[in-house]
């Protein structure tokens, strides 16, 4: 097999990749931001190893899931997604599948029992493995199953195809330290592992250098980020740093624990102009008893106090959090005492959840777990609460111009997110601008899930001219703009 070297400002990483000649892949993710960035890497180890996206409308040689083990329903999202697939293998044996992520990680080798037809299974830890898998699924026709217990090294060694040339995923750390009794996340993706802090500055700045003006750290409780090395402040420190990387307009980070957040990282984010006005912070319910059910580590007055020092600090700021709703226990006081809570915390958006039985958790051993018919009732009642808020809340900006970062383009109409993480949509009208240019947008309307404006001025940017040279080589060469995704190709 070939050698390849890979040469950045981070390392000098050699790695023995198998070459083959022009075959295609599609991922696709299921799950959160990391196992978005998780497939960029995907896509870069297959990328670096000769694969190519796939056109749209053409028939993949690769599909790769990358899944995700929070919820049961990303279980059947996959085997729902495999089932499609059978008479496509059946009539074309050389297409090949691969599983990776979370919930490959948890199941294992029971994929193969359950799905024949797939050909390789890999975790959380040796993502870069995917291309030896392959090949060697192809050479011995038969199924690979490799899952690591522990991280061979950082994934962001690993080469990426991005999502976007403007806006990136950067990690800070990886795995969990926290024993949340519903999460099974920690079992699948390790304790707590943190990045070097040159290292994740050194990735921001090259990712800045190729047009880059909005970076998002990412870690499973990002604000713990230092632990692993014994420095408590080393996460404002980090913001601060990022503060000083000319061109990099845009910081954003998720997600907290409130258990960790500090008055540091709240000076930090109102000192650093480039971080923005956006805090989301999972609260998962607004009951005492039930956070101390879930192994929280704080209550509700904990996080009101942190609420309240970041709107001191930074006056113009949002709050979006994750809730849950229906965990074993929960009364009708308790899921009452999370509409009050969500009612005076005044949230922009939440992430809201039905309670969802993991096995190997504690939360699933626990008695009393709530009718399925309960959860659906009350997770209507949320939804429907949570609708009037984010409505009340988008009406406060009404007459005001906000600065939006332009994210998608069709038909003469705009959409992109504003500092304070606003979903902005907009007409173009005359004006000539490109996904990563700024646009100033007059808000005129208030939707529960976004704005609508009137566009006023617009600046284009290093991020427009990054997407208009990725647009104009992707025409070039016919490679798919991104990462290929499953439901681009399949369409005909």
């Amino acid at each position: 097999m070939p050698r390849l070297q890979k040469q950045s400002k981070l390392a000098l990483i050699e790695v023995r990749i198998p070459r083959v000649s022009a075959r295609t892949y599609v991922i696709q993710t299921l799950g959160c931001q990391m196992n978005s960035h998780d497939s960029e890497r995907i896509a870069g180890s297959l990328d670096s190893a000769g694969y190519l996206p796939a056109p749209i409308g053409t028939e993949p040689d690769l599909i790769v899931f990358n899944t995700c083990a929070v919820r049961e329903n990303a279980d059947n999202k996959l085997y729902g997604h495999l089932s499609f697939l059978v008479p496509k293998k059946r009539d074309n044996p050389n297409l090949q599948i691969a599983i990776g992520g979370c919930l490959a990680q948890k199941d294992q080798g029971a994929i193969i029992k359950r799905a024949p037809y797939v050909d390789v299974v890999f975790g959380t830890h040796n993502m870069g493995s995917l291309p030896y898998l392959l090949e060697r699924a192809r050479i011995e026709k038969s199924a690979q199953v490799e899952i690591k217990e522990s991280l061979e090294h950082f994934p962001s060694t690993l080469p990426a195809r991005r999502h976007s040339p403007f806006s990136a995923w950067v990690s800070v750390s990886v795995g969990c330290n926290n024993t949340c009794t519903f999460c099974i996340v920690p079992a699948l993706r390790g304790r707590e592992k943190d990045r070097n802090s040159e290292d994740i500055l050194n990735e921001v700045r090259a990712l800045v250098e190729q047009g880059v003006t909005e970076v998002t750290l990412l870690g499973q409780n990002v604000n713990a980020y230092g632990v692993d090395f014994g420095d408590r402040e080393a996460f404002a420190k980090l913001l601060r740093a990022c503060g000083q990387i000319p061109g990099l307009d845009r910081v954003r980070f998720m997600s907290p624990h409130p258990r960790d957040f500090t008055d540091d990282v709240i000076a930090a984010m109102a000192e650093t102009p480039n971080v923005m006005p956006h805090l989301h912070m999972p609260l998962q319910s607004g009951s005492d008893r039930i956070l101390q059910e879930m192994r929280r580590s704080y209550r509700v007055d904990r996080y009101r106090k942190i609420i309240e020092k970041v709107r001191k600090a930074i006056p113009d700021s949002s709050i979006t959090t994750d809730l849950i709703v229906g965990f074993p226990g929960e009364s009708e006081a308790d899921f009452q005492n999370t509409l009050d809570v969500a009612d005076e915390f005044n949230f922009l958006a939440v992430y809201s959840f039905k309670y969802s039985k993991r096995p190997g958790t504690p939360a699933a051993q626990m008695p009393d777990q709530i009718p399925d018919e309960v959860v659906a009732e009350r997770y209507d009642r949320l939804h429907q609460h949570l609708n009037e808020i984010s409505l009340r809340v988008n009406q406060q900006v009404i007459g005001k111009e906000l600065e939006v970062l332009i994210s998608d383009i069709e038909a003469g109409r705009a959409q992109g997110k504003s500092r304070d993480f606003r979903l902005v949509h907009f007409d173009l009208g005359a004006h000539q601008v490109r996904p990563g240019d700024l646009a100033y947008v007059k808000i005129l309307e208030a939707k529960p899930h976004f704005i609508i404006g009137e566009l006023t001025r617009t600046i284009s940017t290093r991020g427009g001219d990054a997407f208009s040279a990725r647009k104009a080589e992707a025409e070039r060469s016919g490679v798919f703009l991104g990462v290929p995704q499953l439901k681009s190709v399949l369409a005909k």
